[in-house]
Parts: structure tokens; C-alpha cells; sequence
């Protein structure tokens, strides 16, 4: 199809920030090193993040994403992915004599920290979050006799504690913070006593994006959000953005799943992408856009972001030499 006139009626609200945040750019960047440092294949339990394009990448460079480490082959080193794990794949990993990087985001972590000192403490802990998610997944069997996932304000009349004095709320970080906190409020209403964790579990990057969106939609007429269908957070903006009062929003991949029908009406289109997405791909719905008219980008600027967190230990071992001594140790054991 020809390209459009550019009209100085279209433009483009570019959100900022947007795109990775640091236990994404940390986590991509640890199987980049590790196959590196240690070769192909590095196997990966569960997607890295969760993002088409990141995963197709690493795939051609001989990272090997599996669903249950009982797929990973004896003496392989296998990495766990942002979204954590529950103790018993670790053990899993043990008796497979796996070498293992955990590239469990430190923000997970904190929550999986959280859950094991409430449980510790004989609290019953209200875990919100979606089922199936592999986050929610990981914390959840952390504490499993203490846990229970309320996924939003439609599962609180059923919630049911031992000690309504005894009851804390702790959440999946990518998660809607607007939906969240109307998750809590009913919680509260039904346990008065109900403790809230220490610190906020909604990921700073996943409420900094969700930010820029409310900005940008009460303006944009559209909303393109870059993301792949089975990341939280990227989900969540759409949302975002309609409740901010886009009249739509859509969740592309990739550019060239945008429909010209999208654009009929629209003068002035907001962007961003969720925290596993790669810049490369924004740029690439810049361009689509542009060649249809929408040359005049202006920034929505929502926060700055300067969290760096640091490679997983791991990548520090020779863990080629640690898989091979388990495999020696388990041969000598026959």
C-alpha cells in the first residue's frame, strides 16, 4: 500500500520509559554470556522473558527453552529463567545433575523471600496474581501450605483464612497497579487486619510504564503497545490504555501485524512496549508509522530509570568443569 501524505495533524506519543527494565536486560544478557563463556547448547527452563522475538534470537545463537527440566539433558547446564522457580525445580536440577544460572529477577526474588519469612511466621499469605503464570508459579511453591492466589477483586468472597489477624498480601510483580490496589481494598474490607508487605511487589519498571500510558492516553486516539501475548505486563497496558481513555489499543509482536484499518480517524497514536521487549522492535513501528504519515514523535516522559542489577553469580564458575564432575560423580556412585 503507498504511503500517506504526512499531515501535521498525525503524530506519535512515544513513551518513556519503555521497552526492557533491568531483570530483563540482566536476564537476556546472562544466556548471551553464557553461551559465550560456556558454549551451546545453554538449555533455558521456560521462555527467558516473555517476548517472541527475544526468545527466536537466542534460539539461533543455541540457547534450547524447555518446559520441564527433566528435558534437559544429564551434565547440561540449564538457566531459570526471569520469572523464578519454586524450590522443587532446583531440586530437580540437583538429582538431573544439572549445573544451574538463576536468572530469577531480584524483584521476583524479594517476593519469593517475602512468602518463605510469612510462612515462616504462620501467616496465611494472599498471593495476587494470575493462575498459570510462571511467577506466580515459583512463589506459590515457596510456601504452598500458606499460600493462596486470589487472580483479582473476583476471587475475594471465596478467600478463606485460618487467623484473620494472622493474614499478609503479597503480589505478582507485573500485574495492573490500579487493579491490584481495588484487589487489596476489597481484601481489607473482608480482613481489616490484613498486613500489606514491606516494600511495594509491583515491579518499579512494570508501574513506570503503566504511568506513561495514562499519560499518553488521554490524548492518543490509538495505542500500539509492542508485546508478545503471554507477558503480564505488556497485557496490562492495553488495558492501561483504554481505561486511561484511549478509544483502542492493541498488542502487536511485531510491526507488521498492525492493520492500516487502526489508523482510519486517528490523528494522534501513542506507543511503548512492555518490559520484555527489545527497542529494535519499537523502532520498527516508528518506521511503519512514518511512511504513513505519522512523522511527529513526541515524548511522554513518565520517570527516569537508572536500576542496573548485577549477572548471576554463576557466570563467575566454570560450570562446563561443575557438569562434567557431577556426571563423574554420578557414574563413580554406579
Amino acid at each position: 500500500m503507498g504511503c500517506m501524505t504526512a499531515s501535521p495533524g498525525r503524530r506519535v506519543l512515544l513513551a518513556a520509559p519503555r521497552g526492557y527494565c533491568a531483570g530483563v536486560d540482566r536476564a537476556v544478557i546472562a544466556v548471551e554470556k553464557a553461551l559465550e563463556q560456556y558454549g551451546a547448547p545453554i538449555y533455558v527452563r521456560h521462555e527467558i522473558v516473555h517476548n517472541k522475538y527475544v526468545v527466536q534470537t537466542l534460539e539461533k545463537k543455541g540457547a534450547i527453552f524447555v518446559e520441564r527440566t527433566a528435558e534437559v539433558p544429564e551434565g547440561s547446564i540449564v538457566m531459570f529463567s526471569a520469572h523464578g522457580v519454586a524450590p522443587v525445580v532446583h531440586d530437580e536440577a540437583a538429582e538431573g545433575k544439572l549445573a544451574t544460572i538463576d536468572a530469577t529477577c531480584p524483584l521476583v526474588t524479594k517476593v519469593h523471600k517475602e512468602a518463605v519469612r510469612f510462612a515462616n511466621e504462620d501467616f496465611d499469605i494472599l498471593l495476587i496474581g494470575h493462575e498459570g503464570h510462571e511467577e506466580v508459579i515459583g512463589t506459590s511453591g515457596e510456601a504452598p501450605d500458606h499460600i493462596t492466589l486470589v487472580d483479582g477483586p473476583g476471587d475475594v468472597a471465596k478467600v478463606e483464612v485460618r487467623d484473620p489477624s494472622r493474614v499478609v498480601w503479597l503480589s505478582q510483580t507485573t500485574l495492573s497497579v490500579d487493579e491490584t490496589m481495588e484487589t487489596v481494598d476489597a481484601l481489607k474490607e473482608k480482613f481489616p487486619q490484613l498486613i500489606s508487605p514491606p516494600s511495594d511487589d509491583i515491579c518499579y519498571a512494570t508501574q513506570n510504564r503503566q504511568l506513561a500510558v495514562k499519560q499518553m492516553g488521554e490524548e492518543a486516539d490509538l495505542v500500539i503497545v509492542v508485546g508478545s501475548k503471554n507477558s503480564s505486563n505488556s497485557v496490562r497496558l492495553v488495558e492501561v490504555a483504554k481505561l486511561a481513555g484511549a478509544r483502542a489499543a492493541f498488542l502487536v509482536d511485531f510491526a507488521d501485524e498492525i492493520e492500516e484499518a487502526w489508523l482510519d480517524g486517528v490523528t494522534t497514536v501513542g506507543v511503548t512496549s512492555g518490559a520484555s521487549v527489545p527497542e529494535i522492535l519499537v523502532e520498527q513501528v516508528l518506521e511503519w508509522l512514518s511512511q504513513r504519515g505519522f512523522e511527529d514523535v513526541e515524548i511522554v516522559k513518565a520517570a527516569e530509570e537508572s536500576i542496573t542489577f548485577s549477572l548471576p553469580k554463576e557466570l563467575r564458575r566454570d560450570l562446563r568443569a561443575e557438569a562434567a564432575a557431577l556426571v563423574a560423580e554420578r557414574t563413580g556412585e554406579k
